[in-house]
C-alpha cells in the first residue's frame, strides 16, 4: 500500500521546486513584485476608441492574397472542393440560384450563365470570367445560426454550398487590391485570425457586440413567437431536412422541418425585431407610437441583461452608438435603396435600459446622419465620446444583395481619413471590422468556443497612431475581443458572456482570447 504522506511530501517538494524555478525566471526577467504587475504596457495612452461595424464579408472574400496573411492564394484550389449533402464531393458547383447579380443590375449574370463552375473558389471580377466590378450588387446569401454551423462542418468548411440558398455564391471572392481599405490595411494592422463572435447573421452578431449574449424570449412557446421556434436535431447545432428537400445541392435549395428565429430553449439567434421604434414591426392600433407591436411573432421583448454600454456607464466612461440615417428613418420612414436602414443592426434598441423616454437613450443612441454626416462632424470637431460605435446605413455597409462593396469601402476609407485628421487622433484606436461573413466561404477553421461561437473568419483592421505599421496579426480573436479591450482599458466589470468566451477559448486553444493589444506598440509614443 502506498503511503499517502509520502505522496503529499513529494508533491510539496515538486511544487516548491517549480515555484523556485518560476521565481528564478521571473527575477531574471525583472517580473517580480510591482514589475510583474506592470510588465504589460499601460493601455492608458488610448483615450478614444472607435468601432466601425460593416456587413457580411469573410476575410477570403475580400483579402485573398493580402501580403503576409493566411489566405488561400497560392494553394491548390482543389483543396477547397465542396461536399454535397450526403458528404460526397460535388462534381461541379451548382448555378447561383436566381442569378449572380440582383434584379435591376445592368447586364445581369443570370442563373444559366453561372452554371457548371468548377468546384473551387471563383473570382467575380476576373476579366476572364464574370468580370464584374466592385460596384456590382450580387446575390444575397443565407447567413443564419444553424446553417453557419452546418457549413463549417466541424472546421472543414466544406459544406457552404450544400447548406446555402444561393448555389455557387458562397465560393465567390474579389480582387481586394482595388479597395481603398486594402491600402489602409497595408499601412496599419490586418488581423487575419479574427472571427465573428457568434454563428449566423447580423442580428445575433450585433447583440454580441453589445452584450456577448444571445437574447432570450421567456415563455416563447406560449407567446406569439411560437411559430418561429426552430426544430433541431439532437445535437442542437443542425436542422433536420424536410421530407421534400432536394437531396443534392445541384438540385436546389435545402428545406428544413422548421428553420426559425429562436432556439428550442427560446434564445433569439436569427433576426427578431426591436421592441421600440425604429422597428420593422409597426405599433399596434392604439399603442404608443414609439413601440413595436408585441403581438407580432418577430417582436422581441425588451432585454435586461447587462451590455458593454452599461458597464461603461458604471465607470463614467462616455460612449455612444452612432446609427447612420437613424433620425431620418424616425422622421420619414425607411427609403429604398437609400438609405435602406436595417432595424436589426441597432442592438441597443432591444434593451429596456435604452427604451424611448429614458435618459440613457437620449445620451447614448445617436443619429449618425445620412451618409454618416453627423458622425463625421463629431470626428472633425474632436468631440467623440471616449467610446464610439458606428453603423453605416444599409446602402453603405457592403451587405450582399442590397449594397455593393465599393460604396461601403469608399465610405469607410473616408471615415478613416477624417479620423486621422481629428483632434482626438493622437490617442485614438479605430477598429474596422464586419459583423459576420454573410454566408461567404472562408478556408480557416474557427476555433472551438462555446455554444454561440465563434463563427467564420472576418476581416478586422486595427488603425491607430500606436498600431504596428504594415503588420499582419495572427492572434486568435473575435468580436468579443473588442469588448475585452474595452473592459481592460477602462477597468470594467466583465460581462458574463465575455468571461465564458474567454474560458472556452483558453480550453480550446491553450490561450486566452486576444484583446487587440497584439496589434499595438504602446511602449513608444504615437507615430
Amino acid at each position: 500500500m502506498v503511503d499517502p504522506t509520502h505522496i503529499n511530501g513529494r508533491q510539496t517538494v515538486a511544487r516548491f521546486t517549480t515555484g523556485l524555478l518560476f521565481l528564478a525566471i521571473a527575477m531574471a526577467c525583472g517580473l517580480t513584485g510591482s514589475h510583474a504587475r506592470s510588465a504589460r504596457p499601460s493601455l492608458d495612452p488610448i483615450q478614444t476608441v472607435v468601432v466601425i461595424f460593416a456587413e457580411n464579408r469573410s476575410l477570403d472574400n475580400l483579402y485573398n492574397g493580402f501580403p503576409g496573411a493566411d489566405t488561400f492564394a497560392g494553394k491548390a484550389l482543389t483543396r477547397f472542393a465542396q461536399r454535397d449533402r450526403d458528404g460526397s464531393i460535388l462534381r461541379e458547383l451548382p448555378p447561383v440560384w436566381g442569378g449572380l447579380t440582383g434584379r435591376g443590375v445592368p447586364d445581369p449574370i443570370t442563373q444559366a450563365m453561372s452554371a457548371h463552375l468548377p468546384n473551387q473558389p471563383f473570382r467575380v471580377d476576373d476579366p476572364q470570367g464574370f468580370n464584374r466590378p466592385l460596384s456590382t450588387r450580387t446575390h444575397d446569401l443565407w447567413h443564419r445560426y444553424y446553417q453557419n454551423q452546418m457549413q463549417i462542418n466541424g472546421g472543414r468548411n466544406d459544406m457552404f454550398v450544400a447548406w446555402g440558398n444561393s448555389g455557387a455564391m458562397p465560393m465567390s471572392y474579389w480582387d481586394g487590391t482595388q479597395m481603398e481599405m486594402w491600402q489602409v490595411a497595408r499601412r496599419y494592422t490586418l488581423a487575419d485570425h479574427f472571427f465573428m463572435g457568434a454563428f449566423g447573421g447580423s442580428f445575433l452578431n450585433h447583440q454580441w457586440l453589445a452584450c456577448a449574449c444571445a437574447p432570450f424570449y421567456p415563455g416563447a412557446d406560449a407567446s406569439p413567437a411560437h411559430p418561429v421556434i426552430s426544430v433541431t436535431d439532437p445535437s442542437g447545432t443542425s436542422l433536420p431536412v424536410a421530407p421534400n428537400s432536394p437531396r443534392s445541392a445541384l438540385d436546389g435549395i435545402p428545406k428544413f422541418v422548421r428553420d426559425g428565429n429562436l432556439t428550442p430553449d427560446f434564445y433569439a439567434v436569427n433576426t427578431m425585431q426591436p421592441p421600440y421604434q425604429p422597428s420593422e414591426n409597426a405599433p399596434a392600433a392604439g399603442q404608443d407610437a414609439r413601440f413595436a407591436d408585441p403581438m407580432q411573432p418577430t417582436t422581441l421583448p425588451p432585454q435586461t441583461i447587462p451590455t458593454i454600454g452599461d458597464r461603461l456607464s458604471e465607470k463614467g466612461i462616455t460612449w455612444a452608438w452612432y446609427a447612420g440615417a437613424w433620425q431620418d428613418v424616425l422622421d420619414h420612414g425607411n427609403h429604398y435603396p437609400t438609405p435602406d436602414f436595417q432595424y436589426h443592426h441597432q442592438p441597443y434598441n432591444y434593451f429596456r435600459n435604452y427604451a424611448p423616454g429614458t435618459s440613457a437613450r437620449q445620451a447614448h443612441l445617436r443619429d449618425g446622419g445620412l451618409a454618416g454626416i453627423r458622425f463625421i462632424a463629431d470626428i472633425d470637431h474632436g468631440i467623440l465620446p471616449q467610446v464610439s460605435f458606428y453603423k453605416p446605413q444599409g446602402n453603405l455597409n457592403e451587405h450582399s444583395g442590397y449594397a455593393d462593396i465599393q460604396s461601403g469601402d469608399h465610405h469607410i476609407a473616408d471615415l478613416v481619413a477624417h479620423l486621422e485628421k481629428s483632434p482626438q487622433w493622437p490617442h485614438m484606436l479605430v477598429v474596422v471590422t464586419y459583423d459576420e461573413n454573410g454566408g461567404l466561404w472562408d478556408h480557416v477553421a474557427p476555433p472551438r468556443g462555446d455554444r454561440w461561437g465563434p463563427g467564420s473568419r472576418i476581416p478586422a483592421i486595427i488603425i491607430s497612431p500606436y498600431a504596428r505599421r504594415g503588420h499582419v496579426d495572427h492572434t486568435v480573436q473575435d468580436t468579443t475581443s473588442i469588448l475585452k479591450f474595452l473592459t481592460e482599458r477602462f477597468r470594467l466589470r466583465a460581462l458574463d458572456g465575455l468571461a465564458a468566451r474567454d474560458r472556452a477559448m483558453q480550453a480550446s486553444t491553450g490561450r486566452p482570447l486576444g484583446d487587440l493589444t497584439s496589434a499595438l506598440n504602446l511602449t513608444r509614443g504615437p507615430r
